[in-house]
């Protein structure tokens, strides 16, 4: 993985929309999800599953009031794998703190293994 700066705008409106989904359940899954030729499709929807803390007020990310800003590293890893799969299905995306954590991507492998 590179240490390339990477900024939100310049993600694919996709892509983008994936980002703000996470943010703004802050915590829980992002179950269900698509994906051609490297981008997030929203049809049919995911299903998002939220883990809320009633002991604990977690507020939203800030990010979600910003139009542009740098994008965590987490976010950079789940680029790349929308990279390296192409084409798939994301199984499940835990969401911590608005930051993807891990990922459960399913793919067909393709040529010699």
């Amino acid at each position: 993985m590179t240490t390339k700066t990477l900024r939100f705008s310049q993600l694919s409106l996709a892509r983008q929309r994936l980002v703000r989904i996470c943010q703004t359940l802050n915590f829980g899954q992002v179950q269900g999800v698509t994906v051609r030729d490297g981008d997030p499709m929203f049809e049919p929807a995911p299903v998002v599953v939220s883990d809320t803390k009633l002991y604990l007020d977690d507020g939203p990310r800030p990010e979600l009031q910003l139009a542009d800003f740098d994008l965590r590293d987490d976010v950079r890893r789940l680029m790349a794998q929308l990279d390296e799969g192409r084409n798939g299905f994301i199984e499940r995306i835990e969401v911590q703190a608005g930051m993807p954590r891990r990922v459960r991507f399913r793919t067909t492998v393709r040529g010699p293994a």
